[in-house]
């Protein structure tokens, strides 16, 4: 059985960073070979001003989703005001 492993803090906080930075624990974790649940608790003990850096990077992906919706359908705006004109 694996024994307890201690991740130092230099270690966290670039674990951490890249989630803020939009990375996933689910990605990292293997990288790193910690579990997700560790890369979870630390996210869940940094709580820094109210907002965790795994919602940073949610909202960060959920961003880029809907900027590429907005885009999408602006085409598609554009097309359909061309097709009316002509």
């Amino acid at each position: 059985m694996a024994g307890y492993k201690r991740i130092s803090l230099e270690i966290k906080n670039e674990i951490l960073k890249k989630i803020k930075d939009g990375q996933t624990a689910k990605d990292l974790a293997p990288l790193y070979g910690i579990s997700t649940k560790s890369i979870y608790n630390w996210l869940r003990d940094n709580l820094e001003g109210g907002v965790s850096p795994l919602e940073i990077g949610k909202l960060r992906k959920e961003n880029e989703f809907l900027l590429g919706l907005v885009g999408r359908l602006t085409v598609e705006v554009a097309k359909s005001k061309k097709k009316l004109r002509h």
